[in-house]
């Protein structure tokens, strides 16, 4: 049981305080409000396969379009566990409040022993399985910085850990104390909010150790009271329907804080997002290397999981489902063997050369695959640059936009997801149609329709008929021949 007296100065570990109901609201971004909207309209909603997420296109009074709405689950800032309110969201099931909730399973510090390597210096609770997390939480090459972040798996949980590496004068230490504070939850939705008190925590690891009173106190603020499901194990988080909730557009995949990873990601591959996107969308197991630190990394896995999003109801429910591992090491090996689709990043060289474990290796900048049949994805064509070409010109309109101070509502993220988003269903939406229709060809007209070039996709459609089961001729002349 740990002391009121060490708890309250230590309950300030979100980086976004409780709101005050005695004082003025915050500018902070909130749902909108029906008193706000009286002049508009909202189209539709449609409902991102798998995520919960939900886009709607508002229009104006005069009937001109306006902005674009984002809608899913947690917008607003969730309260601690214990607290007296009302039902938050009537209509979910009591297992969809929950997992709205703070859901921290465990909280750990790993540390390096000269002697022994790296070992789980102390956890709670103290029974959990952590095998491997020592491994997880502090990178293959971390000893070379000073500070680092990093999100993995480890079973049906992810887990976000800050590390750090201070200097000391000691000869048993080598010089070097290192020391990894990190959490475990069942969905990365809300790691991000502990960053800020993961990497104090750390620092206060390294020049305090064995003062875990801190992490007690947070363990037992957040810990999450986990359903009965026989086993108390939570192997996947539920699926949002906007009918029952419709709040933010993507915070289960919104890892940042603050947001910026989305510009990031644009900036270091530049044209070639539109060879990852349709890796991605193919579902192909895609690995990036990089030496440390891996937490940017970590964030490029997320923004390459944001490329496959659709919100048509029914498109993917056969193929696998493209999910994040986040950081992986050796240890992962055997995991990987068992994957047929997912999205990870490494700063072991050795992976390179495990060629049966991925389709597509990425180093630093430099994509390539061993597979031959992928080979002119690698190829952009002129749709791919026309598609690059639009993008940036939406992202400079933004950034213009919100530099004269006309859109304060939208950011990059935002316009990542609905970019590729709306790609994505164009494509499938003329898919479905083509295959329902009395003559289910493809033509080259059908190809141009959806974004893609009738000669340099060819093989992409090809697969993505393959993959998605589209019972299609593709039928496309071929520049070639008479």
């Amino acid at each position: 049981m740990v002391e009121q007296s060490d708890r309250a100065p230590l309950l300030d570990w979100e980086e976004i305080p409780p709101p005050d109901p005695n004082q003025a609201a915050q500018p902070t971004p909130q749902p909108p409000r029906e008193e706000d909207s009286a002049a508009e309209k909202s189209a539709p909603t449609d409902t991102a396969a798998g995520t919960g997420w939900s886009t709607a296109v508002v229009v104006k009074g005069d009937g001109s379009p306006g902005r674009t709405e984002l809608s899913g689950h947690g917008w607003d800032r969730p309260q601690p566990l214990g607290t007296d309110r009302n039902v938050p969201f009537p209509g979910l099931s009591v297992k969809d409040q929950w997992e709205e909730k703070d859901q921290i399973v465990a909280v750990f510090v790993v540390t390096f022993d000269t002697r022994s390597g790296n070992m789980i210096e102390w956890c709670l609770p103290h029974d959990i399985n952590l095998d491997g997390v020592e491994f997880k939480s502090m990178a293959s090459g971390s000893h070379r910085i000073t500070s680092d972040f990093i999100y993995f798996r480890k079973g049906g949980y992810f887990g976000l850990a800050c590390f750090a590496n201070m200097p000391v004068e000691s000869e048993l230490e080598r010089g070097a104390r290192m020391k990894s504070v990190g959490i475990l939850s069942p969905s990365y939705t809300l790691l991000y909010r502990y960053m800020h008190f993961l990497e104090n925590q750390v620092r206060h690891q390294l020049e305090c150790p064995g003062q875990y009173s801190p992490l007690e106190a947070f363990y037992e603020d957040k810990k999450a009271i986990l359903p009965p499901t026989g086993n108390g194990l939570v192997t996947a988080c539920p699926t949002w329907s906007v009918t029952n909730i419709s709040r933010c557009m993507h915070p289960e995949m919104k890892i940042t804080h603050p947001a910026g990873c989305m510009s990031q990601f644009i900036q270091f591959f530049g044209e070639q997002i539109m060879v990852l996107w349709k890796f991605a969308l193919l579902r192909k197991r895609i690995l990036m290397f990089s030496p440390p630190p891996v937490g940017v990394v970590c964030y490029r896995v997320y923004c390459c999981c944001c490329l496959a999003n659709v919100s048509l109801p029914g498109i993917g429910v056969s193929v696998p489902e493209l999910r994040p591992f986040f950081y992986i090491n050796i240890a992962d090996i055997s995991a990987l063997e068992t994957e047929l689709s997912y999205v990870a990043c490494t700063t072991e060289k050795i992976f390179e050369e495990k060629k049966e474990l991925y389709d597509v290796y990425i180093d630093n900048q430099n994509v390539k695959t061993h597979r031959s049949h992928l080979q002119q994805l690698l190829r952009l064509n002129a749709a791919d640059k026309e598609k690059y070409r639009k993008l940036t010109e939406q992202r400079q309109l933004l950034l213009y936009s919100q530099e004269v101070g006309e859109d304060c509502t939208s950011n990059e993220e935002d316009l990542f997801i609905l970019f590729f988003m709306e790609l994505n269903n164009r494509i499938f939406q003329t898919l479905s149609e083509v295959a329902g229709s009395a003559d289910p060809t493809l033509t080259g007209e059908h190809v141009r329709a959806m974004g893609l070039d009738p000669q340099g996709d060819r093989a992409f459609l090809a697969d993505l008929l393959e993959v998605y089961g589209f019972d299609v001729t593709l039928v496309i002349d071929n520049l070639c021949c008479p």
